[in-house]
C-alpha cells in the first residue's frame, strides 16, 4: 500500500474537491426521530429505529493499526469519496464563584457593597431593599443615590443593575452598590441572572440577603459574619434601634425598648467581610468533526477517517446502510479497536487519542456495496451528538461533500427545505391575498368568506414565521399586502384586531386618587374618538391592596378607586358609542391573599375564587405555594398564581367571559406577562376571543459598561418568542424599541434605530403586526417616572411610531397636554394614508444626528437635528408637518 502523509483534517477543514452532485440530507421516513429536531439521544439511549440484518455477537480485531491512519490519503481527488467538517455544540458545566464584600471606600467614611462573578456571561444584579420595621419578605427599591449606573427599575419592587467587567477581556464581572447610613435600610436581597441563558442563581435556594442591621434573625439565606442573630452594629445598628423604637406601636413598645437595649449591648464597630458562593453554569462549547472518506488503491474497499478535538474519551456509535433508506445495519469485520455491538443494533467504537494535537480519531474499512456510513457521538451517558437533529450522514456513492452539512454553509438540508416550504406558504397568501382584493372577489365572496380568507393569512403567516423563531427570525409581513391595503369591514382573527388600531392609554398612575375616574373619563369620551383613535385602554378594575389596581384580591369585585361597577358598564357604553372599542386591564399573574396559611404565610384567597395554596407556585419563596414550579418569572409582592393547575385556568377563564359578557370588554391588556407562560394566554384568549390583546413583557435591554448595546436582537427575540407562544393571538409592548429611542435621541446616536440588516431594530422590525409600539405610559411615565422618556423629545418619538408599522399607543398625559395638537396631526396623517400595522418601511439615513425613512411610499419622515429631504423624481412630496427636530412629508 503506498504512504502519503496527511494533514489534519481539523488543520485544513475546507473543502479540496468541488461536490460533484447535491444531495439533501432529508431524515429517513423509517426514523422515529424524523421528527423530532431536539437532541435524539438522552439518560444512554439511542431511538433511532436500527433494524439490523444480521446477527453479530462477536466483534473481531481490526488490523487497523496507527500508522495506516497516519497514511490516510486524500490527496488524489480521483478516489476521494467524500471530505467534509462539521461543527457541533455541546453543552459543558463551568464552576465558578459569586463573590460578596462589604467595605469602607477609599475615603473611609462610608461603605460599599460589592458582588461579582467570576464566570463568563451577561450578568445581571435583580435586587430590592428591606426597611426597618418592614414586615413579611417583600422587597422594595434602594434610594435612587444607591442605584448604580444602568440601572433599570423593575415595577415598584426591584431593580436591575447590569454588573461590569473589570477591564477589557476579563471574564470577572462586578457591581458596586454605594450604602446610605440614614436610610433606615434593614438588608439588601438579591439575585444573580445570567441574560445569556436565562438562569436565575439563588442561595441555597432562595434569594442572596445581606442585614445591615443586628436583630435580623438568620434564616438560613444570610451573608456575611454571623454572630447570634446579626453580623454588626455600629452607628447604622444604633440608628435602626432607634427607628424600630419610634416605629413601635404603643402595645409593643416596652418590648421594642428592651430589644434596643439588648442591641445596644451587643454594639460593636461595622465590620467589612468577603464571602465566596460556588456557581455552576451550563456552556455550550463549539467543536469539530472531520470525516474524509476514500477507495482504497490495493482493495475494492472503502476507507473512512473520522476525527474530532472533543476532549476526553468519545464513543462513535455507528451502522451502515445499503439503500438509500438509510436503515442501521452491523456491517461484516474487521472493525477498529475498541469496538463492541451495541444490543445487535450498532456498533460503538472509542477513539482513540491523536497522536500529534489534541483529540481523537479512527479509521473504518467499508465494503464497496455499502452506500452510506450513519453515526452519532457518545460523550457520556447523557450527552450525545448528532448533526441538526439527524444523525450524521457520509454518502459513499461519489458525492465528495454534502452540501448543508458544512460548517461555513449557509445552504442546508433544513434551510433549503425551510425555504421551499415558507415560499409556497408565502405564495398561497399572495393569492388569498389577491383573491379578497379583486373586484370580482370583492362584489361574489361573502364578509364570512373574507374573514376566513383573511384568518388562514394570519395562520400561515404565524406558521411561516415559527419556523425560523429559533435563530434571526425571517418572517417579512410586507408580502401579506403587496396592494394597497383596505381597511377591512370584519373582525380577523381574534387578538390581532384589524391592523389599523391606534391605542390611548386612558389613565395615568395618579387617576384612581379621584374616585370618580370613570365618570371624568366618560366627559371625554367623544374628544378621544375625534382625535382619531380606535382602542382604549382601561385600568385594572378589580378590588386591590394597592390603589393603583395592580394587586388584584377578589377578582369578581368591580367596586374600584377609579368607580363602581355601574359606572364602569356606564363608561363602556359610552366608549362604544363614540366608536372606540374597549381594553380592559387584567392582572393574571398574581393575586393577593386574604388569608394567612397555617405558618402566617398569606397565600389563602377568598371570595368567589377561593382558591387555597395550591394555586400558588411552588418555587416563590416568599409565599410558600404547593403548586408547581412557576413557567415565568416570580414577582416578589404578591403570590404567583400556579397556570399548570387545571381549575386556576377555568376559573380564569369564566372570569373573563364573565368581564366581556357583563362589562362589555372588547379585549385585554394584560400584566407582567413576563410571569408565565405565553401558551396559558392563548387558552385564555381562546376562551374569551377579544378583539385586540397585547402583553406586557417588560425586561433589561443589553448593556455594556453601563451602555446600551446597538445588537438588541436578544431583547427582541425574547418578546417575540411569548407571542409565538401564544401562537401569535397577541401582541406585546415594543419595549426594545422604546429603549432604543430612549438611546438613540438622549444621545442623539440616531443611527441606532437601524439593525444589522436596515430593518428597524425593535419588535417592529421582525413582527410588525404584533408590535404595540409606545414612548410612555402609567409605570414609566407620570409620577412613577420608573423609565421617563427623554425629556423635550417626546414629539420626536411620536413622530417616530405614529409613522411606522405596528400598533401605536399614546400615553394619556401626552394626549392632554401641549404635544395634543401635533399628536392630533400625526395620527391624522396616519389615517388619511392608511398606514397599518403591516406598513413596509425603507430606511433611507440612520446616521449620527439623524433618521429618515419612507413608509409605504407615501409618507416620509425624520426625526433628529440633522437635515434630510425625501428625493427628487417622478414622486414629489409636500412637507405636512413640521416641529423640533422632526419633519413628515406626503406623497403628492
Amino acid at each position: 500500500m503506498a504512504t502519503v502523509a496527511i494533514d489534519s483534517l481539523l488543520q485544513n477543514p475546507r473543502l479540496s474537491v468541488s461536490p460533484k452532485a447535491k444531495v439533501l440530507l432529508q431524515p429517513s421516513r423509517s426514523l422515529n426521530c424524523s421528527r423530532n429536531r431536539k437532541l435524539l439521544f438522552s439518560r444512554g439511549a439511542c431511538f433511532c429505529s436500527f433494524k439490523p440484518r444480521r446477527q453479530i455477537h462477536v466483534v473481531n480485531a481490526s488490523s487497523t493499526d496507527t500508522a495506516l491512519i497516519d497514511t490516510f490519503d486524500t490527496s488524489s481527488s480521483d478516489d476521494v469519496l467524500y471530505k467534509e467538517t462539521f461543527p457541533v455544540k455541546r453543552i459543558d458545566k463551568v464552576e465558578g464563584k459569586i463573590f460578596i464584600s462589604l467595605d469602607q471606600s477609599k475615603d473611609q467614611r462610608n461603605w460599599q457593597l460589592t458582588i461579582g462573578c467570576s464566570l463568563p456571561g451577561k450578568w445581571i444584579l435583580h435586587w430590592g431593599v428591606s426597611y426597618v420595621g418592614d414586615n413579611g419578605s417583600e422587597w422594595d427599591q434602594p434610594p435612587k443615590e444607591m442605584r448604580p449606573p444602568g440601572s433599570i427599575p423593575i415595577k415598584d419592587y426591584a431593580i436591575e443593575t447590569p454588573l461590569k467587567k473589570l477591564s477589557k477581556g476579563d471574564m470577572f464581572h462586578e457591581v458596586k452598590i454605594k450604602l446610605i447610613p440614614r436610610s433606615g435600610i434593614a438588608a439588601i436581597h438579591f439575585v444573580l441572572k445570567d441574560e445569556e441563558t436565562g438562569a436565575w442563581y439563588q442561595h441555597r435556594g432562595r434569594d442572596f440577603k445581606v442585614p445591615l442591621v443586628d436583630y435580623l434573625e438568620d434564616d438560613g439565606n444570610m451573608i456575611g459574619p454571623k454572630r447570634g442573630f446579626g453580623i454588626w452594629a455600629g452607628a447604622l445598628g444604633q440608628l435602626t434601634n432607634m427607628l424600630l423604637k419610634a416605629e413601635a406601636s404603643p402595645a409593643n413598645s416596652q418590648k421594642s425598648s428592651s430589644e434596643s437595649n439588648d442591641s445596644k449591648n451587643q454594639t460593636r464597630q461595622r465590620e467589612g467581610f468577603y464571602e465566596e458562593q460556588p456557581i455552576v453554569k451550563e456552556v455550550s462549547i463549539g467543536n469539530l468533526v472531520s470525516v474524509a472518506a476514500r477507495k482504497s488503491p490495493d482493495t475494492t474497499k472503502n476507507v473512512l477517517y473520522l476525527e474530532t478535538d472533543i476532549p476526553g474519551d468519545v464513543l462513535v456509535h455507528w451502522g451502515v446502510c445499503r439503500d438509500d433508506s438509510k436503515t442501521w445495519e452491523i456491517p461484516a469485520a474487521p472493525y477498529p479497536p475498541e469496538t463492541a455491538v451495541f444490543k445487535n443494533k450498532a456498533l460503538r467504537t472509542l477513539l482513540q487519542p491523536k497522536s500529534i494535537g489534541h483529540g481523537s480519531r479512527a479509521l473504518f474499512t467499508l465494503d464497496e456495496e455499502i452506500v452510506g456510513f450513519l453515526f452519532v457521538l457518545k460523550l457520556d451517558d447523557n450527552t450525545w451528538l448528532n448533526f441538526k437533529g439527524n444523525d450524521f450522514y457520509i454518502p459513499l456513492t461519489g458525492a465528495s461533500s454534502v452540501p448543508g452539512q458544512h460548517g461555513e454553509s449557509d445552504t442546508s438540508s433544513e434551510e433549503i427545505s425551510s425555504k421551499a416550504y415558507t415560499d409556497g406558504i408565502i405564495n398561497e397568501i399572495r393569492n388569498l391575498v389577491s383573491g379578497i382584493n379583486s373586484e370580482k372577489s370583492q362584489k361574489t365572496k361573502t364578509k364570512e368568506a373574507q374573514e376566513s380568507i383573511l384568518q388562514e393569512i394570519e395562520k400561515l403567516a404565524a406558521e411561516a414565521y415559527s419556523i425560523f423563531r429559533s435563530s434571526i427570525p425571517t418572517f417579512s409581513e410586507e408580502v401579506v399586502l403587496e396592494t394597497e391595503a383596505p381597511k377591512p369591514s370584519v373582525k380577523i382573527p381574534s387578538g390581532t384586531g384589524t391592523g389599523f388600531e391606534i391605542l390611548c392609554q386612558g389613565f395615568n398612575w395618579e387617576s384612581h386618587k379621584s374616585g370618580r375616574w370613570y365618570m371624568e373619563l366618560k366627559e371625554k369620551a367623544l374628544e378621544i374618538s375625534s382625535l382619531g383613535f380606535t382602542v382604549i385602554w382601561l385600568p385594572p378594575p378589580t378590588e386591590s391592596v394597592s390603589a393603583e389596581g395592580y394587586m388584584p384580591t377578589d377578582l369578581y369585585n368591580l367596586n374600584s378607586r377609579y368607580g363602581t361597577i355601574d359606572e364602569l358598564k356606564e363608561l363602556v357604553k359610552n366608549l362604544h358609542d363614540a366608536g372606540l372599542k374597549v381594553l380592559g386591564d387584567v392582572v393574571l399573574n398574581h393575586r393577593c391573599a386574604h388569608f394567612q396559611n397555617q405558618n402566617g404565610v398569606w397565600n389563602i384567597f377568598g371570595g368567589r375564587l377561593n382558591w387555597d395554596d395550591r394555586a400558588v407556585v411552588g418555587d416563590d419563596p416568599h409565599f410558600q405555594g404547593r403548586g408547581n414550579k412557576s413557567s415565568g418569572d416570580n414577582f416578589h409582592a404578591a403570590p404567583n398564581i400556579d397556570h399548570s393547575q387545571e381549575f386556576v385556568r377555568k376559573d380564569l377563564k369564566e372570569w373573563l367571559v364573565w368581564l366581556r359578557d357583563e362589562i362589555g370588554y372588547d379585549g385585554w391588556r394584560l400584566d407582567f406577562v413576563r410571569g408565565f407562560w405565553g401558551g396559558y394566554v392563548k387558552d385564555y384568549l381562546d376562551a374569551s376571543t377579544p378583539y385586540f390583546a397585547v402583553g406586557e413583557y417588560w425586561d433589561s435591554l443589553s448593556y455594556t459598561y453601563g451602555e446600551m448595546d446597538h445588537n438588541q436582537d436578544a431583547h427582541r427575540q425574547r418578546i417575540i418568542d411569548w407571542i409565538n407562544a401564544t401562537n401569535g393571538t397577541a401582541g406585546a409592548f415594543d419595549v426594545s424599541t422604546k429603549g432604543i429611542l430612549h438611546s438613540a435621541l438622549e444621545r442623539c446616536e440616531y443611527w441606532r434605530l437601524s439593525d444589522q440588516k436596515g430593518k428597524p431594530p425593535g419588535v417592529v422590525g421582525w413582527w410588525p403586526s404584533r408590535a404595540v409600539t409606545f414612548i410612555e405610559n402609567h409605570d414609566t411615565g407620570s409620577t412613577q417616572g420608573h423609565w421617563r422618556f427623554p425629556g423635550g423629545k417626546e414629539l420626536q418619538g411620536y413622530a417616530y411610531i405614529l409613522t411606522h408599522p405596528g400598533t401605536p399607543a399614546v400615553f394619556y398625559d401626552h394626549i392632554f397636554s401641549h404635544y395634543r395638537s401635533e399628536i392630533a396631526a400625526l395620527i391624522s396623517l396616519r389615517n388619511r394614508n392608511k398606514i397599518h400595522c403591516r406598513s413596509t418601511v425603507k430606511i433611507v439615513k440612520a446616521e449620527r444626528d439623524v433618521y429618515a425613512a419612507i413608509i409605504d411610499e407615501k409618507v416620509a419622515m425624520k426625526i433628529g437635528p440633522g437635515y434630510y429631504e425625501p428625493p427628487g423624481g417622478p414622486q414629489r412630496w409636500s412637507s405636512v408637518l413640521e416641529g423640533k427636530d422632526y419633519k413628515v412629508w406626503e406623497a403628492c
